[in-house]
């Protein structure tokens, strides 16, 4: 039920799910459980790099401490946000994977231990700067990112972090210790774990569901340690505070190949970022525009640069935790704040942090499955509005795919390039986003313009550049079955060009339909034919009917009820399909019948426009301007209309 605003109570407007603020407990728990979904992956980065340039144990235990402290504060800074810094989703920050090759590369060049680590720092910091600055730019590169791109993006990003969950679950062992009874152990924790996840989500509401990975998280480690498979040593040898203060190492030193090294790594961290802030914008609901995605790229720069400060390394949105949001539905971006709060607690107390690294890696990568999974999906739901008629966009998807999954089936193939191309072939998401990037200009941004739509027919679409570029009559032509062919409509949409978007076409329709005079609007509403009759399986929009399981041959019932309709108030029954099937068309219309006249014009002019609407998205290459676009991500599939 909604409620009323007066003048004196607009305080009462509805807050966004996004900004809502909830109780200090829920904060806590939901928060904490980020913290644990993103802890292996947070800690991994140091330690890979720590290994590769022979740092001591010490060295390594202030770069984790150094990580989850700068990973709160940038975690925070995404999530709340200082003016156009952060794009204000709950968006968890996390060193991306992206730059380990490079900051391995840069650091033994320089002679690793200290000396390289403080190369990479001067590198990170420049990076930072760059990212922080040139984010307003990138994001005017917004057009490039259809839901086709966007979709391929997600979706590569989901299924090529799978394989991290599946490490973390044989803990590094290979095929030949199939019959390794530890190894079948690790199985049973993992899928313990996920199928605790999946039961509390399946018998429970509320709370309880939206914190499952959390729950499986504790119980399988408590599982794991009554076996003695998970042990707290660290714990007791642990500090009870520590703290990372600037440049710990020393002053950073800066070379020009690792620079152009951390640019190029930047360069692609801002694509995944863009991904993975339009997934959690479908996952919320929240329109994502370029704005959006400068703050967010901005708040990458920002947290890059600290982390160059503060003994730390390149940030990036973590997709993991867009999984987590995916799978829990909780949209509050204070949970994020909470979980950078948590972050910077346990990166100043080690002891605590020491218990949170004793959860055992296969039951991480039990509930891991479960939340790249989740990330896979909100790529399949993008593309979703994606038109697979139209070969283009299975030739991008399918090339991105296969290319980002190569890289994450057999990385060796890496050893095949040269070390600076090691950047791109070195990650599956990275090749795999390149790749839907550099398909997508080449297919719908250099020549190849796609060709004029039959309207309601799935092929190729027609562009703005055509659209504005047409004489009157190819443009009668086109858009007559959006609106009945009504000669009115037309001509008054066609004296509004050029127009200078998809929305201000879509605009000039609407504009038309509802201001017209009452003798127009009539006439319009009786060009549609009765809903079932032979003249309406002959004219209608190809696709108006499938969707309502009407499509084939009339029914007559439907027509019966449509014959009634028209007698009781001299127009057609008319409806869009896409919220509706054939059982509610027939119900509803006879339950109609008892409304007066002017009701009833007043929900067919309704109607006639949500049908228009979804003629026009059938016709048009990008629709919708991708802010607006945002708004109708979250429907199952569009339908026909009428």
């Amino acid at each position: 039920m909604k409620t009323a605003v007066t003048p004196s109570s607009s305080a009462t407007r509805q807050v966004h799910p996004v900004d809502e603020v909830l109780p200090i407990p829920q904060l806590a728990a939901y928060g904490f459980q980020h913290v644990l979904a993103f802890y292996a992956g947070a800690v991994l980065v140091p330690i890979i790099l720590a290994g590769a340039l022979g740092l001591s144990s010490e060295q390594l235990i202030h770069l984790i401490n150094a990580d989850l402290f700068t990973c709160g504060i940038a975690s925070i800074l995404q999530a709340w946000g200082i003016g156009k810094v952060g794009v204000r989703l709950p968006l968890l920050q996390g060193v991306t994977f992206t730059a380990v090759s490079p900051m391995i590369a840069i650091g033994l060049a320089a002679g690793g231990g200290v000396t390289g680590l403080l190369e990479i720092y001067g590198s990170v910091l420049v990076a930072g700067l760059f990212t922080f600055f040139a984010a307003p730019y990138f994001a005017r590169l917004i057009r490039f990112f259809p839901p086709i791109v966007t979709g391929s993006v997600i979706l590569i990003i989901g299924i090529a972090l799978l394989p991290v969950a599946a490490n973390d679950i044989v803990v590094g062992k290979g095929p030949n210790a199939i019959q390794n009874p530890v190894l079948l152990k690790n199985c049973l924790y993992a899928f313990g774990t996920l199928a605790l996840i999946v039961l509390i989500q399946r018998l429970f509401r509320g709370f309880m569901a939206t914190v499952a990975v959390l729950l499986g998280l504790v119980v399988g480690t408590l599982v794991a340690w009554v076996l003695g498979d998970a042990h707290f040593d660290k714990v007791a040898s642990s500090a009870w505070f520590g703290y990372t203060s600037p440049f710990y190492f020393g002053m950073p030193t800066f070379s020009i190949t690792a620079i152009v090294s951390m640019l190029i790594v930047m360069c692609i961290t801002m694509v995944e970022t863009t991904g993975d802030v339009y997934a959690t914008g479908e996952i919320v609901r929240k329109r994502v525009g370029s704005e959006d995605i400068a703050r967010a790229i901005r708040a990458d720069g920002a947290a890059t640069f600290l982390g160059g400060v503060f003994n730390s390394f390149p940030y990036t949105c973590f997709a993991e935790n867009v999984g987590l949001v995916r799978l829990t539905q909780v949209k509050s971006r204070w949970v994020v704040v909470a979980a950078g709060i948590i972050m910077i607690v346990l990166g100043s107390l080690p002891k605590a942090a020491a218990i949170v690294e004793g959860i055992p890696h296969p039951v991480l990568g039990g509930a891991a499955l479960a939340m790249f999974a989740a990330v896979a999906v909100v790529g399949v739901q993008t593309l979703s509005k994606v038109d697979f008629n139209d070969h283009r966009n299975i030739v991008i998807l399918g090339t991105s795919l296969g290319l980002g999954m190569l890289v994450t089936a057999q990385p060796f193939v890496t050893t095949a390039f040269p070390a600076w191309a090691e950047i791109v072939f070195g990650s599956g998401i990275t090749l795999g986003a390149l790749t839907a990037i550099v398909l997508n200009v080449v297919f719908n941004h250099l020549g190849g313009s796609p060709h004029t739509a039959v309207a309601g027919r799935p092929g190729r679409l027609v562009s703005l550049e055509q659209v504005n570029a047409m004489a009157r009559p190819e443009f009668d032509a086109t858009f007559g079955p959006v609106v009945q062919h009504m000669p009115w409509v037309l001509e008054q949409a066609f004296a509004m060009r050029p127009f200078r978007n998809t929305h201000d076409l879509r605009t000039a329709f609407q504009d038309t339909l509802l201001s017209a005079t009452a003798e127009h609007q009539d006439a319009l509403m009786n060009a549609f034919p009765d809903l079932g009759s032979e003249a309406d399986a002959a004219n209608a929009y190809l696709l108006d009917h499938e969707k309502a399981g009407m499509a084939g041959n009339a029914q007559d019932d439907v027509l019966e009820m449509a014959h009634a309709y028209r007698a009781q108030f001299g127009f057609p029954f008319i409806v869009s399909a896409r919220d509706a099937n054939y059982a509610r068309i027939v119900a509803q219309g006879w339950e109609r019948l008892g409304n007066a006249k002017a009701v009833e014009r007043a929900a067919g002019l309704v109607e006639v426009a949500r049908i228009a609407n979804y003629r026009f998205d059938d016709l048009v290459a990008d629709a919708n301007p991708i802010a607006a676009a945002r708004l109708r991500a979250f429907d199952v599939q569009p339908s026909a209309a009428h």
